[in-house]
């Protein structure tokens, strides 16, 4: 055996062994060929296929991807320009359908989701459009996900990372909100102060009912306290009137001592007078007081 022929041999073993030993590694599938047909699927871990027969063909990554979607311009419901970007999480589930159903799948999916982006969000007006990214993503999710089940892929999520409108439509929905906010603010402020008012008010009416319930109760307690000084004096009166019919001078002297002690208790008290001259015998009032204390005696004998 020439060395010509062992070399030979050599290289064919070394072609051999290249072309039919494969190591597909993790998160790949790829597919083998034979003559340009699809034969079957090549999971990770080593593999041999038959040399010169089969061929691999195409490389999948069957983990979870990142699809960045490119901005576009869209035009909502009530005619204002937008500009959208996306983010699209997808898997390949069946990497032969992937390969052999579409052309250049990451093309045709960032294709499938701007159109439908356009169709979602195209459909809603801008106030609806700002305030419900939950509704389009889940929107765009059930579309697109439908649509690239036959292509062997699962998508997993769609974010919208970016709804923006022009300047001028930023500007005056910025104005818009600064005017809502100060109208919120003055409704609130007028509501305070109304309920301010009211409370003073309620306040006032309060104080002034208590007022005039005190007033009753003085007038009533003043009213009674006179009655009460009326019963005692006609009492009085009818006793000395009984005890002058039974011929005692006592009781008119008692009257007297009274209306003595009366007028001096309102000239003693009286705020201008300083000094008081009292042009009355002092025997006099000591006489009243004195039957006073007689008619007193006389009433306890009875």
């Amino acid at each position: 055996m020439s060395f010509e022929f062992v070399a030979l041999l050599a290289v064919f073993v070394v072609i051999f062994i290249f072309t039919a030993v494969k190591s597909v590694p993790q998160g790949h599938n790829w597919t083998v060929e034979r003559f340009g047909k699809f034969t079957q699927l090549l999971t990770p871990g080593l593999h041999i296929i038959i040399p010169f027969v089969d061929a691999i063909g195409r490389k999948v990554i069957v983990m979870e991807q990142v699809l960045d979607i490119t901005p576009q311009e869209v035009i909502s419901a009530d005619n204002a320009m937008v500009t959208a970007d996306a983010v699209c999480f997808y898997q390949v589930l069946d990497a032969a359908k992937a390969s052999y159903e579409v052309n250049n799948l990451a093309h045709a999916m960032q294709n499938l989701v701007m159109t439908n982006i356009r169709a979602v969000v195209g459909s809603m007006e801008l106030d609806a459009m700002l305030s419900n990214r939950d509704v389009i993503n889940t929107s765009l999710l059930m579309k697109v996900d439908e649509a690239t089940s036959p292509w062997g892929v699962k998508v997993t999520r769609i974010e919208i990372r970016d709804i923006t409108p022009p300047r001028d439509l930023i500007d005056a929905m910025a104005n818009q909100m600064k005017a809502e906010r100060e109208k919120r603010a003055q409704i609130l402020r007028a509501e305070g102060e109304r309920e301010a008012a009211i409370k003073v008010a309620e306040g006032e009416k309060r104080a002034q009912i208590l007022k005039a319930e005190g007033l009753r109760e003085s007038a009533f307690l003043e009213a009674e306290a006179r009655e009460r000084e009326a019963e005692a004096e006609a009492r009085a009166t009818e006793l000395v009137s009984e005890a002058i019919a039974k011929g005692d001078p006592q009781a008119i002297n008692y009257f007297v001592a009274q209306k003595y002690v009366d007028a001096l208790g309102q000239i003693a008290s009286a705020n201008n007078s300083k000094v008081v001259l009292m042009p009355l015998e002092a025997s006099s009032v000591i006489g009243a007081i004195g039957g006073i204390s007689e008619l007193i005696k006389a009433a306890k004998q009875n």
